[in-house]
């Protein structure tokens, strides 16, 4: 099979390997439809941010069941499966008490061990989530980010006429917002410095847009005053300027969820510290994407979101390409932000 591997140094290569067997009877054969790249995968290529080298990287994908082990009965040939790529070990306090994110043993597919970016992969069971009729391939390879956001707005009690702000307009930021509106938000706001991003959101149904590059945090804030309470913030940008300004533009007790993971230390000034107790606002980490019943009710929602039609993901997708075209995308990305989703085509 062809496979992306990605070198010591950044260097990526396609090469031909061996299909991977079975060894154990709890995994599945999959045959890959569709693969996204993460931003996390960014520095985990140019920036020596992996486990080890050469690694096959990927964790966003999509694929069908073409051999099952003698143990798994969930799943049989031909099964469209979305790729659930945490596997925790379920047996410490953390996983005893479903905070299987927060798992200290645990593996990650695309990151500890091969990944997506190939035409075959060999998954446990339990990294594989079933999708229902009516959800494309293509929609399946957006099920784990678009679960980050969902995670967040589920730690923060759910979003149903509650009003919601999207500090950073970039792929995980829009999926949270299309979670919102799909949850019952009763207003989205996003922020970005990006007109481009913050054109799209608007056009994905954001109901207001700023451009915090031209606006001050307190002009966002007063801008958002009539939808003060009740709110929401979500950082997804994961910079020190945005966590700041997420709490410098929260209302009163609001919720500020930080999804985003920052790469510079970060200091806090005494002001927006502050505003931290006068506002008495609740500060929510949010880490992965799982719950129970495992993989969680994340993953639930969304597919019931998909089927019902009340996510759109075409204005999302920058590129779907094959190997070489995935390739060269991604050796372009050095330094560059991604603007849409790019997607490895498989099939």
């Amino acid at each position: 099979m062809k496979a992306v591997i990605v070198n010591e140094g950044g260097s990526l290569s396609l090469e031909d390997i061996d299909i991977p067997k079975i060894t154990s009877p709890d995994q599945i054969l999959v045959k890959i439809a569709y693969c996204g790249l993460c931003g996390s995968d960014i520095p985990r290529i140019f920036h020596h941010g992996a486990h080890f080298y050469p690694i096959t990287l990927g964790h966003e994908f999509s694929g069908t069941v073409i051999e099952t082990g003698n143990d798994v009965t969930e799943f049989d040939v031909g099964d469209l499966i979305s790729c659930v790529p945490l596997l925790p070990c379920f047996k410490c306090d953390e996983c005893q008490k479903h905070y299987y994110s927060l798992c200290k043993n645990y593996t990650f597919v695309g990151s500890r061990i091969a990944g997506g970016f190939a035409e075959y992969i060999v998954l446990n069971k339990k990294n594989a989530f079933k999708l229902p009729k009516g959800v494309s391939p293509l929609e399946g390879a957006f099920f784990e980010p678009m679960t980050v956001g969902m995670h967040a707005l589920l730690l923060a009690g759910g979003c149903q006429n509650k009003h919601v702000v999207i500090v950073g307009g970039g792929t995980i930021g829009l999926l949270a917002m299309l979670c919102a509106k799909a949850m019952g938000a009763s207003s989205i706001a996003v922020l970005d410095i990006n007109d481009e991003r913050l054109n799209l959101a608007k056009q994905l149904g954001a109901d207001v847009i700023y451009n915090s590059k031209n606006l001050s945090s307190d002009e966002i804030y007063q801008a958002l005053s009539s939808n003060r309470f009740d709110q929401i913030v979500l950082e997804t940008a994961g910079s020190p300027i945005t966590v700041r300004l997420a709490i410098e533009i929260a209302g009163p007790r609001s919720k500020v969820c930080l999804v985003g993971t920052l790469h510079n230390d970060f200091t806090l000034p005494e002001k927006t510290f502050g505003l931290i107790l006068r506002k008495e606002l609740q500060i929510l980490g949010s880490w992965m994407n799982y719950s129970a019943p495992w993989p969680g009710e994340e993953w639930l929602l969304v597919s019931q979101f998909f089927v019902e039609g009340k996510i759109n993901l075409n204005d999302l997708i920058a590129v779907i390409g094959d190997f070489n075209t995935f390739i060269h995308k991604v050796r372009d990305l050095n330094g560059q932000s991604m603007n849409g989703k790019i997607l490895l085509n498989c099939s």
